[in-house]
């Protein structure tokens, strides 16, 4: 069955905005008395069947509903440097959503390359990934924060740093797997010293990622699939 988000779902009766009724009638060539599934981004999981065919407001009857549909056994922030490349970052974000993350903030670094990103497109790339997954849940998409402002926010669980420098450092794997993860990935230049210094203090445990130098997306997604490996 194709797959509809919405975050706003309540009732048992409900109809698509006009952008998703015209992907369904249009597109999909959907009729009366198909079924679809729609989500809500938030867990929610629901059942539906199509009662108005109609390209601009497509409406559904909710038939069955889940809550908490294949929730994460974790939860994992992410905080990770934009690329400058942006289709590197926006590729991360695909790839960490079909995996399973909770939380992702753009850190902006001494090193950061870019500084701006529309979060209004980052949001639709979310979406889409979550839709063709199967997943009920979106990931939280915060604001570009300053690295010395992420760290002067109280975060529980398990938080990491993951840097080059020739440090004493665990895996990756060595981690504290608490189930609450704050990890943070920097730029393509790396955290400076002072940066990891700063981290430090504020009690994140310094970790490496193997021998091999990696690409600020291919270390967040190397982390990503880690921590689901490790809870499955």
């Amino acid at each position: 069955m194709h797959l509809f988000y919405n975050p706003h779902i309540q009732g048992d009766s409900f109809k698509l905005e006009e952008q998703e009724s015209k992907h369904a009638i249009r597109v999909l060539r959907l009729v009366r008395g198909d079924r679809v599934i729609l989500v809500d981004g938030g867990g929610g999981w629901y059942e539906a069947v199509i009662t108005e065919d109609h390209p601009k407001r497509c409406r559904l009857k909710i038939e069955t509903e889940k809550q908490g549909y294949q929730a994460l056994s974790y939860k994992l922030h992410l905080a990770v440097a934009p690329t400058k490349n942006l289709d590197r970052f926006e590729w991360f974000l695909e790839k960490a959503t079909e995996i399973g993350i909770s939380e992702i903030t753009p850190l902006i670094c001494k090193r950061s390359e870019r500084r701006q990103i529309k979060i209004e497109r980052l949001e639709k790339i979310l979406v889409s990934a979550m839709k063709q997954s199967l997943k009920a849940y979106k990931p939280k998409l915060n604001e570009p924060m300053a690295m010395e402002e992420f760290l002067n926010t109280e975060r529980p669980g398990t938080l990491g740093i993951a840097h080059c420098y020739p440090l004493k450092r665990l895996s990756v794997k060595d981690l504290d797997h608490s189930g609450n993860y704050t990890l943070m990935v920097g730029p393509e230049g790396d955290f400076t010293e002072e940066e990891v210094s700063l981290a430090l203090q504020s009690g994140y445990a310094p970790f490496h990622l193997g021998s091999s130098r990696l690409r600020t997306e291919t270390a967040a997604i190397y982390i990503t699939n880690a921590i689901s490996l490790h809870h499955l």
